[in-house]
């Protein structure tokens, strides 16, 4: 058998041969492109990734001098200095942008280095680049998200800090003034609760929009974060000029949005900072803006508000009280509570015997004394705190029905107040249904009473939790009735038993024609519904007869009982009578 001859090794490569394979491997191989270009800069050799970047083949350039890829960018000092530096330190390395054979233009990475000679005279220019665009497009989109939202696209709160400061230079330079405008959603806590934040995430784009569009294309509008705005008005005359761009937000932002089959609202509290009267600097700026948002906020929301120092008193008393709410909420104890509950009769009007009770929430603080539920309530909304406060007014409640029945007064039913956080948790029906296993208490000992506003703010998925809370025994009812917005559809379908009359409109009932004229239509109309009518506010005999002349079923107020704690409660219940 004749064997196969073995294949010849390829013959070995030692000293400069060797480097000189090794050099031109590197040249035709890699993946960067290389030019060389002799003493006189014309194109001696290129390589394959020359040929694939640029589309110039070999024969296209040979001879050529390497400008023919210039773009026309860079002038004449830029090669100066490239030059200048092959000249003095043989290397030189740096950012360009170069042109195609199609045309195209791209940015490269380019590094020249010199060969010379054994006289030290140059004998070659060493060019190696790479293009750059992927790279440079990343670096771009990261700037991008650096200092703008990924939300809207409007620039976040470092790129407000670095063009605010930069535009107050020029206002202070040139004597101009400047407005501020802190923008916060009124309530948009509620739409990420009940929709979900998808939803409320394209109601910050339709926001960010309508404030883009309210403003000069001179204006800056930012978003800081959640559903806080900010609009700089660089060059305004006064602080008129202010007042008319935020009026004219509050009407553009006031507008309805549709969204995903939604139909959403999102008003705007705003405060207002004024430069150089509140502060020559961002910071100062937005914190006075912030305290007047507040003020505005408390002033009743969607309105604006111009900052005055007073109201860094109140926004750092303000801080002092929801610092002390909460520490006294985490401190809840058998032995140990701020917290108490008093207690309002309410009337049968034909009968006069007290036919249920409203639990009301009282707070004795050591440091703020005595403070008065319309202090410290909008702070628990606006914090989340509503809902823990609220869970234990729910049990605290049971537990003193509980101590009602055991004292011998078994018929009048307590009112409990249920805030939206409330409504929107999945666990009222449990809570509610352990408290009254709990303490041993029958469905109809109690009465849930929802605002007119936060039965409204989602009507089918609210409507199905109130189905949920009826089919139990529940009776529910709802408060403030008259200050909302209510759609007499959905209103028609809760199965609701009460409606309470808002105190507002009994106050001038005997002087206001209008006052008078909402409440005998409410009652009209509450009747009609088959629903039983409770005034609130009631503290004259003549308002009780006027009352009384319109049909109205009970009445609660100061003429009959101020809201009293336990035990006098059950004294003054004692000495009335009470429903069979």
């Amino acid at each position: 058998m004749t064997k196969t001859p073995a294949p010849a090794e390829p013959p070995s490569l030692t000293g400069d041969a060797l480097t000189r394979e090794v050099l031109a491997r590197s040249y035709s191989q890699s993946h960067e492109a290389v030019l060389v270009s002799d003493a006189a800069n014309r194109i001696v050799a290129v390589n394959a990734a020359f040929t694939r970047l640029t589309g110039y083949a070999a024969a296209d350039v040979i001879g050529r001098n390497p400008s023919l890829l210039s773009s026309g960018h860079a002038g004449p000092e830029f090669y100066a200095r490239m030059w200048h530096a092959l000249a003095e330190d043989g290397f030189w390395e740096g950012e360009i942008w170069d042109k195609r054979r199609d045309g195209t233009q791209y940015p490269k990475w380019l590094t020249i280095s010199v060969i010379r000679d054994a006289d030290g005279g140059v004998a070659f220019y060493v060019a190696n680049f790479t293009d750059i665009s992927a790279s440079k497009e990343a670096a771009d989109r990261l700037a991008a998200l650096a200092y703008h939202d990924a939300l809207t696209g409007l620039p976040n709160r470092l790129a407000l800090d670095a063009q605010l400061t930069q535009t107050l230079r020029i206002c202070e330079r040139e004597g101009r003034q400047l407005a501020l405008l802190l923008i916060d959603l009124d309530n948009f806590k509620n739409v990420n609760d009940s929709l979900g934040h998808h939803i409320g995430d394209e109601l910050l784009k339709g926001v960010g929009q309508r404030l883009r569009e309210c403003v000069r294309a001179s204006d800056l509008v930012a978003r800081l974060g959640g559903d806080e705005f900010v609009v700089v008005l660089p060059e305004i005359d006064g602080p008129l000029t202010a007042a008319r761009v935020a009026g004219k937000l509050q009407s553009s932002l006031a507008d309805c949005y549709l969204v995903a089959d939604h139909v959403l609202y999102a008003t705007p509290s705003i405060g207002i900072a004024l430069f150089p009267v509140d502060g020559l600097d961002g910071g100062t700026l937005l914190r006075n803006a912030d305290s007047a948002m507040y003020h505005a906020k408390n002033a009743g929301r969607n309105n604006h508000q111009f900052y005055t120092a007073r109201m860094n008193e109140a926004a750092g008393e303000r801080l002092r009280m929801e610092n002390a709410l909460r520490q006294a909420i985490a401190n809840i104890s058998p032995t140990s509570n701020e917290f108490l509950l008093h207690f309002q009769p309410q009337l049968d009007l034909a009968s006069g015997r007290v036919l249920a009770l409203e639990a009301l929430l009282r707070w004795h603080n050591p440091t703020f004394g005595n403070v008065p539920p319309n202090r410290f309530i909008g702070i628990a909304e606006e914090t989340g705190l509503i809902q823990p406060l609220g869970d234990w007014v729910l049990w605290e409640t049971c537990r003193l029905v509980r101590q009602m029945r055991d004292r011998g007064i078994a018929e009048v039913r307590v009112a409990i107040n249920i805030s939206a956080q409330q409504l929107r948790n999945e666990n009222l029906l449990l809570q509610v249904r352990g408290a009254l296993d709990c303490y041993e208490l029958a469905p109809g000992d109690i009465e849930l009473e929802v605002t007119e506003n936060t039965a409204m703010q989602n009507p089918e998925v609210n409507l199905s939790i109130l189905d949920q809370l009826a089919a139990m025994g529940i009776s529910l009812a709802i408060d403030d009735f008259g200050t909302g917005y209510s759609s007499l559809a959905y209103l028609k379908h809760l199965p609701i038993q009460r409606l309470k009359l808002d105190r507002s409109f009994v106050s001038d009932i005997e002087t206001d024609s209008n006052d008078a004229a909402i409440c005998a239509a409410t009652i009209a109309l509450g009747h009609n519904l088959g629903l039983e009518l409770v005034a609130e506010g009631v503290e004259t005999e003549a308002q009780r007869d006027f009352l009384a002349r319109l049909g109205c079923d009970c009445l609660q107020g100061y003429l009959f009982s101020r809201p009293l704690p336990f035990d006098d409660i059950v004294a003054y219940l004692r000495a009335q009578p009470v429903s069979e």
